[in-house]
C-alpha cells in the first residue's frame, strides 16, 4: 500500500498535538482497513486515553452566551476564564485568574486557549467576547461561551475584581 501526501501552499496545515493526534488516527484507521485481518472487521477495544492528553477530556458543550452566574460556576469549576479586552482595560479590573489575549490578537494566538476544558471569554459589554467565542470555535475549540454583559455586569453582580497588569 502507498500512501501519498501533499501539501496545499495556500493552506498551511494546523499545528498542535490535537491536529498531530487527529492525523495518526485516521493513518490508523487507514492502515487497519487497508491490511485486513481482524482489526479491519472488529472494533478496537475501548481504552482510557492518557492523562494530559488532548482527549483525555472531553468538556462538554456550553450555550452560546451565558450569564455572570453561570461564569462564576463554570470558573469554580474549573473553566478558562478568557479576557479579550485591551491591557489598559484589564489593568482598571479584570476575573481573578483569567488570561488576556486582546480580540485582534485572538486569532494568532488561538492555541494558547486550551481544548481541554470550558472556555468562557469576557470583555466588557458581551460585544467582543461574542466574537473572540466565534473566533475559537471556528478554530476548532469544543467548549467556548461568551459572557454576556462583559465585565460591565460582572462588577454591576458584586463579582470582584483584580486591578494592575
Amino acid at each position: 500500500m502507498t500512501l501519498r501526501f501533499s501539501i496545499n501552499p495556500a493552506r498551511p496545515p494546523r499545528a498542535g498535538r490535537r491536529a498531530t493526534a487527529l492525523l495518526a488516527a485516521a493513518l490508523l484507521a487507514i492502515v487497519s482497513g487497508a491490511c485486513g485481518g481482524p482489526a479491519a472487521t472488529q472494533a478496537p477495544a475501548a481504552t482510557a486515553p492518557a492523562a494530559g492528553s488532548p482527549a483525555a477530556v472531553a468538556p462538554a458543550a456550553l450555550p452560546a452566551e451565558i450569564d455572570v452566574a453561570e461564569a462564576v460556576r463554570l470558573q469554580g469549576a474549573g473553566a478558562f476564564m478568557l479576557d479579550v479586552r485591551q491591557p489598559d482595560e484589564w489593568a482598571a479590573g479584570h476575573i481573578e485568574g483569567a488570561t488576556l489575549i486582546p480580540l485582534g490578537e485572538l486569532a494568532s494566538r488561538a492555541a494558547e486557549v486550551p481544548a481541554d476544558r470550558q472556555v468562557v471569554v469576557v470583555c466588557r459589554s458581551g460585544n467582543r467576547s461574542a466574537q473572540g467565542r466565534d473566533i475559537l470555535l471556528g478554530a476548532g475549540l469544543p467548549s467556548v461561551t461568551s459572557m454576556g454583559g462583559g465585565m460591565n455586569a460582572w462588577t454591576g453582580a458584586g463579582q470582584p475584581v483584580v486591578t494592575g497588569p
